[in-house]
């Protein structure tokens, strides 16, 4: 049934299927759908994260090899969110999104009959086409569903439970397969549920796309590909074979150049696939920023703190996954909280400035953290950040779709989606490479410390900057003292790295916070 309505309006029918008028079953059902889409693309996120030690032993994977392993599905995420969002503009939302579940269960078919580094990276990035594909279009669902903004807060502070879940279970779920069974298992859980939810969307979704004409922007498409590619590669090329290196200074050079040229692209095409009048709302543009920044403090540390807790306290997969419960736990448990305080007027900005806050301040207190940290101590502080980022998640995606006309509501779903995995995808290549340079920066001088002599030193300190930073969790000396020794020095210097990655994360989810206090206010309106 079609409705007619100012095309700016929020309530305006720009797609056919469901809409205002869809009978009230069906637009729950499409809100249970996108949240289940949302929730197998997340679903391997944090469990592939936190399984990294155990990949690394499988695999033999460096530094590097695990970095890829996490961006590999983030790259292809971030680059391919606004051509997807824009496809369902054309085609269909309901053929996207089910194209995003198949494309996801394939990704995970790959991984889950892996041998090596490289098809683990291929099948992560299955994947994350999948999620490109699925991001946009269940948000797009959810605004047809629930044109009202209040109650399009309130799905929207579900999808963003149901995210959070995804980004939960995954390392609980990933612990208990690796330990009983092959690590490849863990990938099965997302195939079945996308499988299940694929054959269900088929039967109960209605199709809906744009009834405006648009053109893909192949253009457009391909540079913003090369820009967050080469910027992500130069990162890591940086890390690992030094910031003057031929891989990273070209990395550099490709995104400096791709970038300006992409902005260039998207003003003069008559079809942009990013509209840059998105970008003349400061609240849009405050939370873009303040997105990508969220994301890259928090998949960052993720990545470090599995890390820290993998090596240093030599945890299993389901420990840390324990242990980074609360990190995205609360996101579940207060999504729908923050969801009815939004829809009872209590302004999205005041509490995204305090959940950046409250978030900032635990990333600093993650610097706390020394080799022989107890569980309760570490789970307290990740308590902490998870509280801010559930407090913060919410708003910032509603601020972002309710700050535009009702017509620009699916692109601005996907640049908001788009520019959350960029930031997630700097964060694992960032904080990699912190976590290198600077365990090999303290680790002369721990070992200098320890009590060991030259000839060990240089043992432990070669085995490490040959190896890879994970080689030093399993160092085997001719002495179990000496063992011990060096196992300590090398738990040092990483805990050390780990503390100048907690002082990134918490200055940028606190910058975050002052980008969010200026462009957005903690006054503004909340959903009505």
């Amino acid at each position: 049934m079609s409705t007619t309505a100012s095309p700016d309006s929020p309530e305006s029918p720009e797609i056919a299927g469901i809409s205002e008028a869809a009978p009230p079953r069906r637009a729950a059902a499409t809100v249970a759908l996108a949240c289940v889409g949302v929730f197998v693309s997340y679903l391997p996120v944090v469990g592939v994260s936190t399984s990294l030690p155990v990949l690394q032993q499988a695999l033999g994977a460096s530094t590097v090899g695990l970095q890829w392993i996490t961006d590999a599905f983030i790259l292809p995420t971030a680059a391919l969110l606004l051509t997807c969002g824009m496809i369902g503009d054309l085609y269909g939302r309901k053929k996207v999104y089910l194209a995003g579940l198949v494309l996801s269960a394939l990704g995970c078919l790959v991984c889950l009959t892996a041998n090596g580094v490289a098809q683990v990276c291929a099948g992560q990035a299955l994947t994350g086409v999948g999620t490109a594909a699925l991001l946009p279009s269940t948000l797009a669902l959810i605004s047809r569903a629930r044109p009202a903004p209040r109650e399009r807060a309130t799905a929207i502070a579900l999808w963003t439970a149901a995210l959070g879940l995804g980004l939960t279970l995954g390392p609980l779920i990933n612990g208990l397969i690796v330990e009983h069974a092959s690590w490849r298992w863990m990938f099965l859980p997302a195939l079945l549920v996308a499988v299940v939810t694929g054959v269900t969307g088929a039967l109960v979704l209605a199709e809906s796309r744009s009834t405006r004409e648009r053109h893909l922007d192949i253009p457009g498409q391909l540079l913003a590909i090369v820009a967050v590619t080469a910027l992500v590669y130069g990162v890591i090329e940086g890390g690992s074979a030094g910031w003057g290196s031929t891989g990273a200074v070209l990395g550099f050079v490709v995104a400096a150049l791709a970038l300006p040229g992409f902005v260039v692209v998207e003003l003069r095409s008559p079809c942009p696939m990013l509209d840059m009048r998105l970008f003349t709302s400061p609240a849009f543009s405050g939370a873009a920023i303040v997105m990508a920044l969220t994301l890259f403090a928090q998949v960052g540390l993720v990545f470090a703190l599995s890390e820290y807790f993998g090596l240093v306290h030599a945890a299993s997969t389901w420990d840390i996954g324990l242990r980074l419960l609360a990190l995205n736990g609360f996101t579940v448990v207060l999504g729908p909280l923050v969801g009815r305080l939004m829809r009872r007027s209590t302004p999205p900005g005041l509490l995204l400035v305090c959940g950046l806050v409250v978030g900032g301040v635990g990333a600093l207190c993650v610097g706390l953290f020394h080799a022989a940290t107890g569980t309760g101590t570490a789970a307290l502080v990740i308590a902490v950040l998870g509280i801010g980022i559930a407090l913060a998640m919410a708003p910032i995606t509603t601020i972002a779709m309710d700050s535009l006309p009702g017509r620009l509501a699916s692109t601005a779903g996907a640049a908001n989606s788009a520019l959350r995995q960029i930031g997630s995808a700097l964060g694992p290549a960032v904080f990699g490479v912190v976590l290198t340079e600077r365990t090999l920066s303290t680790l002369p001088g721990h070992l200098a410390d320890s009590g060991l002599d030259r000839a060990g030193q240089g043992q432990v300190y070669g085995t490490v900057s040959d190896v890879g930073i994970q080689a030093g969790a399993f160092l085997h000396l001719d002495s179990g003292q000496d063992t011990a020794r060096a196992l300590a020095a090398y738990g040092d210097s990483f805990t050390a790295a780990l503390h100048t990655c907690a002082r990134v994360g918490g200055v940028g989810m606190l910058l975050a916070a002052a980008v969010a206090a200026v462009t957005i206010g903690v006054r503004s309106r909340a959903a009505h």
